[in-house]
């Protein structure tokens, strides 16, 4: 059965594919612009050790592989771009070079880690011969059954983007480490009852310490993360006095996000640990800002200012203007008299 249809893929690009019915699933037949170009979906984590030419995974479900010298990538088989139906965590040891991933290349030192969840689509990391990582895929069935398996979706940093990876110093590089080699232990043993419940385990502190060393990131790439929520406020401030928003409609995270160069995701947990705020409720605060603005300083009605700042309904303007201030635009503006 072939049937054509449309993916995108970040830079809004349309990427035309062919869905193909097989044993094992859907498969996406690649008609990519170039043909160099390689869209392909791994259903299940055999099916990508076959094609990136590895041994058949000790365990279906799970499966965690070491790339160095011994055993480097083999570049020439990796597609452009991938989508998968499990996790996928990269640990880089060790980087001579830069890492290309996408069609964007990225300076990534030894102790780096990327992270995907199933289902995104993104370029696949194509990596150089002196490029050591472990890869670490995990299918969502593997965690059935367990606490981890709603937790994991939890985790925001699974929908960063590859330039907003996670940079270890020396000693978060040897914790990572020390885990990622007790699962090599585990995974190389003889299976038994207690296999699954203890690789578990081993992923939910992995989990644990890449959440604590993101916190941590942020925080000592304030200088940087300044920078950025100085540009996030001075394009919200454009948007909103430029009345964008009469054509656009009230400024939407993914609208932010895009003008920034960010992910959704890291623009969100960047902006909390910086002023304790998501995106969303940074928007709806300078929305409000610029309401108050609006309501001290003209006759406008409330449905004009609400139509102004983008809202389809006053009635929608006046819930989040009372939820955010405990007043009406109405009771709030007669304060001012």
């Amino acid at each position: 059965m072939l049937d054509q249809t449309t993916l995108f893929r970040g830079d809004s690009k349309k990427v035309n594919i062919l869905w193909l019915e097989t044993v094992t699933g859907f498969w996406y037949i690649y008609m990519m612009k170039n043909k160099e170009d390689k869209l392909i979906r791994f259903i299940t984590i055999s099916e990508t050790h076959e094609a990136f030419g590895l041994p058949k995974p000790q365990h279906p479900l799970i499966s965690l592989v070491l790339f160095n010298e011994s055993n480097p990538f083999n570049t020439s088989m990796a597609p452009i771009y991938d989508l998968l139906s499990f996790y996928k965590i990269t640990f880089i040891t060790d980087n001579n070079g830069r890492l290309k991933y996408g069609r964007d290349y990225y300076d990534y030192d030894e102790g780096s880690m990327l992270f995907l969840a199933p289902n995104q689509l993104v370029g696949s990391t194509d990596y150089n011969s002196k490029t050591y990582c472990y890869i670490l895929l995990i299918h969502p069935d593997f965690l059935l059954g367990h606490p981890l398996a709603s937790k994991i979706r939890q985790y925001g940093y699974f929908a960063y983007s590859a330039n907003e990876a996670l940079h270890l110093s020396d000693t978060e590089k040897e914790n990572i480490l020390s885990i990622y080699r007790n699962m090599e232990k585990e995974l190389s043993s003889r299976v038994d009852e207690f296999s699954q419940e203890l690789m578990i385990a081993h992923i939910e502190l992995l989990l644990s310490y890449v959440n604590r060393y993101y916190k941590r990131q942020f925080i000592t790439r304030k200088v940087v993360n300044d920078d950025i929520l100085s540009k996030t406020e001075a394009i919200l401030d454009n948007y909103l006095n430029s009345q964008q928003s009469l054509h656009d409609g009230v400024p939407t995270v993914q609208f932010l996000s895009e003008k920034l160069n960010l992910s959704p995701g890291y623009l969100s947990d960047m902006l909390r640990s910086l002023i304790g705020q998501n995106a969303q409720q940074y928007i709806h605060e300078k929305v409000i800002e610029k309401a108050k603005e609006r309501l001290t300083t003209t006759q406008l009605s409330m449905s004009e200012i609400a139509y102004e700042l983008g809202f389809e309904h006053s009635q929608s303007f006046s819930k989040l203007f009372k939820n955010k201030t405990n007043q009406s635009p109405m009771e709030f503006r007669a304060s001012f008299t």
